[in-house]
C-alpha cells in the first residue's frame, strides 16, 4: 500500500547491504536478478506498487517464484485505511491513485488493486503503529542474519487507543487494579519499581503472570515447529502505562531465564497520564476498593 512504509523498508534493507530497487517494471525482474548472467549473491529487495509499469497482481507472484536460483520471499506491506489517511494529510501529498481525488478514494482503489498480491504473500507487515524507527526495527530482526528461533516480541498498548494489530496473542490486564489511580504511582510507568511493587503485591497479577509465563514457554517452540518466524505478545491495560508495560517487561525477564531472547515494545508508554482515558466502566470499582484501602 502506498503510503505503508515503502521507503523506509528500502533505506532499511540497503543500510544492511542488500540490493534494492524501486518501481522496477515487471518484465525486468528476471533480467535484473540475473544481471549480467549470473545471479546476484547479495539480497535482493525490489519495492512494486499499482504504479509499476506492467504490475498485475494476478500474475507477479508467479512471475517471482519462477526466478531460477533464488530463495523469494512476497512481503507486503499493508496499512489501515485511517493512518494512511492521516499520513497522507500530515505530509500534504496527493495519493498516486487519486491525485484529483480524495486520498481515501485512492486507497480503496489500491487495496482493491493488490489484493491477490496480499493474499499470495509470505508474510504481511501491518505498519499501523509502527514508527519509521520501530519498522525498521523490525526489519532487522526479520532480515538481520540466520535465527535459531522465532523472533519473539512483547508489546504493551493501550486499549483506549485501539488494540493492537500486529499481536498474535493479546492478554488483557484490566482485571487488575489500576495503579493510575493511586496518586504517587500516577506520573510513573509500569517500567518503575514502585509501580512494579504495587502489581507484585496483587494475587492476581502474579497468579496471571505465571500462568501466561507457562503458556508461552509452551507455545513459543510449538509456533516455531510450525514454521511461524515471528510471534508477538501484546499486553494491553487502558492507558498502556502501568499495567501493560509492567507485563511486557516483567514477562520478558521470566522468558530470558528460559532462554529466549525477546524484544519489548511500548506502543502507549510516552503518552501522557490521562483520567479521562483511565475512565472505563470498571472504574467505579476501582474506586470503592480505593476507598475501602484507604480507609
Amino acid at each position: 500500500m502506498s503510503g505503508a512504509g515503502k521507503s523506509t523498508v528500502l533505506d532499511t534493507l540497503e543500510d544492511m547491504g542488500w540490493d534494492i530497487v524501486d518501481n522496477l517494471p515487471a518484465d525486468l525482474l528476471r533480467d535484473f536478478v540475473h544481471g549480467g548472467g549470473q545471479c546476484r549473491t547479495a539480497p535482493v529487495a525490489i519495492a512494486m506498487d499499482a504504479r509499476s509499469r506492467g504490475f498485475d497482481a494476478d500474475r507477479l507472484p508467479g512471475m517471482i517464484r519462477s526466478i531460477e536460483g533464488v530463495e523469494p520471499e512476497i512481503l507486503y506491506l499493508d496499512c489501515s485505511g485511517g493512518e494512511l489517511i492521516r499520513r497522507y494529510d500530515e505530509t500534504r501529498r496527493r495519493h498516486p491513485l487519486a491525485p484529483d481525488r480524495p486520498a481515501e478514494d485512492g486507497i480503496a482503489r489500491e487495496r482493491q488493486l493488490t489484493a491477490p498480491l496480499r493474499a499470495a504473500a509470505d508474510s504481511v507487515l501491518d505498519t499501523t503503529d509502527l514508527s519509521p524507527v520501530e519498522l525498521g526495527d523490525e526489519l532487522k530482526r526479520r532480515y538481520g542474519g540466520d535465527l535459531d528461533q522465532p523472533v519473539l516480541t512483547l508489546a504493551s498498548f493501550a486499549f483506549a487507543r485501539g488494540i493492537s494489530r500486529t499481536a498474535d496473542l493479546v492478554f488483557d490486564l484490566r482485571f487488575v487494579p489500576n495503579p493510575h489511580w493511586v496518586d504517587e504511582l500516577r506520573p510513573l510507568t509500569g517500567a518503575d519499581s514502585e509501580v512494579r511493587d504495587y502489581l507484585a503485591n496483587e494475587p492476581a497479577w502474579t497468579d496471571a503472570m505465571a500462568r501466561i509465563e507457562s503458556l508461552l514457554i509452551d507455545w513459543i517452540p510449538r509456533y516455531w515447529a510450525a514454521g511461524k518466524s515471528y510471534v508477538t505478545v501484546a499486553f494491553g491495560c487502558t492507558g498502556g502505562r502501568h499495567r501493560s508495560v509492567a507485563a511486557a517487561v516483567e514477562m520478558a525477564e521470566l522468558l530470558r531465564v528460559h532462554g529466549f531472547a525477546p524484544n519489548v515494545r511500548h506502543r502507549d508508554l510516552a503518552s501522557p497520564p490521562s483520567d479521562t482515558i483511565e475512565r472505563h466502566p470498571g472504574r467505579a470499582a476501582e474506586s470503592e476498593s480505593e476507598d475501602e484501602l484507604s480507609r
